[in-house]
């Protein structure tokens, strides 16, 4: 075991210096990571100007005010919720790079596009948020809204280039990473669409994990449940959507069918959830218990259905692909890869054949 952990430690650390030593990875990480800090620092800013200009919340006029309680947990909600975003993207471009995996670079260029809606959506929220609050007489500080405005919109404005500079990066990442997947499936054009969907089922997952946290995290700060069990039951639901993801990546890599069939009821059961609550964001009765959160819950909720359908979709794909060999080339161990990477190309590049001359002695 401890062999195996180091093999592994210095497997990071050997991929994480080539992703560094190559061009356009390198490229592709120092945008993503400079996107991160200017907006993280932005996000802090409005965070920390939004808590100076605050009264005493204290008071007991406010404590009893449901309304201000609200809009007090909006804000920090919509700030940390991109922060986190930002922070988890980092993860998944390191990932992404280091396993030379092109299906989640793109992933992660679609992805951008969410943060840049989910930016440009705060802004209204904030405003109205910042103007609720101000009715109630929620602030000293009367030119909160003037002092933040300016660096939220900033931050759509910075993803939109980032966005634009990684797509046109993940080209380049395109064109290289598939020398490297060509060592290390082979030339075999139905072995290489069937590692394609095997990536692209893993991506699905890892931005899975993202969105239906997030939907959770402003479901539970700032709607709350409307009785305790539905509090706890949303609670309880981030650690069995955990393991539930986990195990799918696992019984895919090790195509174990009965595990792949009970997890796609699953992704059912998470499908009909977030059509459910969907419908009682904009349910007459209910929708004021969403309001302060409507447009981002919705966003949050209608993306998390559309991963789900296309998950469901690729996870049977990856069902039908079982036994025909994928395995072998996903749990073969690294050595074992590197050291046949050179008949990997032999085999598969045809070379010229010299002429064959025979002698007579």
């Amino acid at each position: 075991m401890p062999t195996t952990k180091s093999s592994r430690s210095r497997s990071l650390v050997k991929s994480t210096a080539e992703m560094f030593s190559r061009k356009w990875p390198r490229l592709f990480f120092i945008a993503a990571a400079l996107q991160a800090i200017i907006c993280i620092a932005f996000e802090s800013y409005t965070f920390a100007q939004f808590q100076n200009g605050l009264k005493d919340m204290d008071q007991q006029q406010y404590k009893e005010n449901s309304e201000v309680q609200s809009q007090l947990k909006t804000i920090p909600t919509f700030l940390g919720l991109l922060m986190l975003g930002f922070i988890y993207d980092m993860v998944l471009v390191w990932d992404a790079l280091r396993m030379k995996n092109t299906i989640q670079v793109i992933g992660l260029c679609i992805a951008n596009l969410a943060f840049l809606v989910y930016s440009a959506l705060q802004i209204d929220q904030i405003q109205e948020a910042i103007n609720i609050l101000k009715r109630y007489d929620a602030f000293w500080d009367l030119n909160i809204w003037s002092e933040v405005q300016g660096v939220l919109i900033a931050i759509p404005c910075i993803i939109s280039l980032v966005t634009i500079a990684i797509s046109l990066t993940a080209w380049k990442l395109y064109q290289e990473f598939a020398w490297d997947i060509l060592k290390h499936i082979g030339a075999d054009y139905r072995m290489k669409k069937r590692f394609l969907h095997y990536q692209v089922y893993i991506a699905l997952l890892k931005f899975d994990f993202f969105f239906f946290i997030g939907f959770t995290i402003q479901f539970l700060v700032v709607v709350g449940g409307k009785t305790d069990a539905e509090f706890g039951l949303t609670t309880a639901a981030i650690p069995i959507t955990i393991a539930i993801l986990l195990c799918a990546a696992w019984f895919t890599r090790r195509e174990w069918k009965i595990g792949m069939i009970a997890i796609m009821i699953l992704y059912l059961g998470g499908l009909t959830y977030f059509i459910y609550k969907l419908a009682r964001i904009y349910d007459p009765i209910e929708k004021q218990y969403y309001m302060p959160v409507r447009k981002s819950l919705t966003a949050f909720a209608v993306l998390t259905i559309i991963l789900i359908v296309l998950t469901i979709i690729n996870a049977m794909v990856c069902l039908f692909n079982f036994d025909a060999g994928l395995k072998q080339h996903l749990n073969a161990p690294q050595q074992e890869i590197d050291k046949d990477q050179a008949s990997y190309s032999m085999h598969d590049v045809k070379q010229p054949q010299l002429p064959s001359r025979m002698t007579i002695d």
